[in-house]
């Protein structure tokens, strides 16, 4: 994995898989650029990298912001005249039935999971044709099978994959690389931080934490796939059992994550 002053943007860089993805580059060599909403946590990051010999630059952004999303990318470019590798990373999830849940919660995770990929993936694409570069979709096994409680999450990966996957063909002839990443459930603050019926944090995880795979593993995935330049980014047995029973016994699958969706502590499934 020779990722070596290659330049790197990661969006939602300030915790969870971002941030293990900033240090999991750092250690490889690469330049960083930071995408987060927390100014304050992205300075500290920024300044720790470089105490560490990484070269770092970061932007205040709000990924449902397309201007902050351009200034990333030409922060970037002025800092360093190049982008090598794009990972958005920046996401929210959710828990709540359909029946009960708010529609602005819908369009919330939309305009963060979908959009804040299609406004920096707009701005950086040009750099990454000249480079010959990769974009990376950070998606879920949500984006692979409708996950009941979390329609606007499967919704909106799902809307990511669709995208990724255009971008991949259009630029079959442009040496892009395309990669999405679906990570199972993970270690992070991500459903701390997930949207309830009325949009308010769910402030704590439904899940034995500890029982999950690490962020840090998920960034080392993340960047061995890149250097493979894989398409599509599996890691765990159920991603990849969920891509088996869907093709040859998709209602099989319905039940199976009806059932495991309902042993979830306080589950709206019974």
């Amino acid at each position: 994995m020779n990722f070596k002053d290659k330049v790197v943007i990661i969006t939602g860089a300030s915790s969870g898989i971002g941030y293990a993805l900033v240090y999991e580059f750092a250690s490889h060599g690469a330049k960083i650029a930071l995408g987060a909403r927390s100014e304050g946590k992205l300075a500290r990051i920024a300044e720790d990298l470089e105490t560490r010999g990484t070269e770092a630059v970061y932007e205040a952004t709000d990924v449902t912001r397309e201007a902050d999303c351009r200034r990333l990318i030409e922060r970037t470019v002025e800092r360093f005249g190049r982008i090598d590798i794009l990972i958005c990373n920046a996401g929210i999830s959710m828990r709540a039935l359909f029946d009960d849940v708010d529609l602005d919660v819908l369009r919330q995770l939309m305009d963060v999971n979908f959009w804040g990929a299609v406004y920096c993936t707009k701005y950086a694409l040009p750099y990454l044709q000249a480079s010959k570069g990769s974009i990376v979709g950070v998606s879920s096994v949500a984006g692979i099978h409708g996950l009941p409680g979390r329609t606007g999450y499967s919704a909106s990966k799902y809307a990511m994959t669709g995208f990724m996957e255009t971008i991949r063909i259009e630029n079959l002839k442009k040496g892009v690389h395309v990669m999405i990443a679906a990570p199972g459930f993970t270690a992070s603050n991500v459903r701390f931080s997930a949207l309830t019926a009325d949009g308010s944090a769910q402030g704590e995880s439904p899940r034995e934490e500890e029982k999950m795979m690490s962020a840090a593993e998920v960034a080392h995935r993340i960047v061995r796939g890149i250097s493979r330049r894989k398409r599509t980014l599996l890691m765990e047995f159920n991603g990849r059992a969920t891509m088996l029973i869907k093709k040859f016994a998709p209602g099989l699958l319905d039940k199976l994550y009806y059932n495991h969706m309902a042993k979830e502590p306080d589950s709206p499934f019974k």
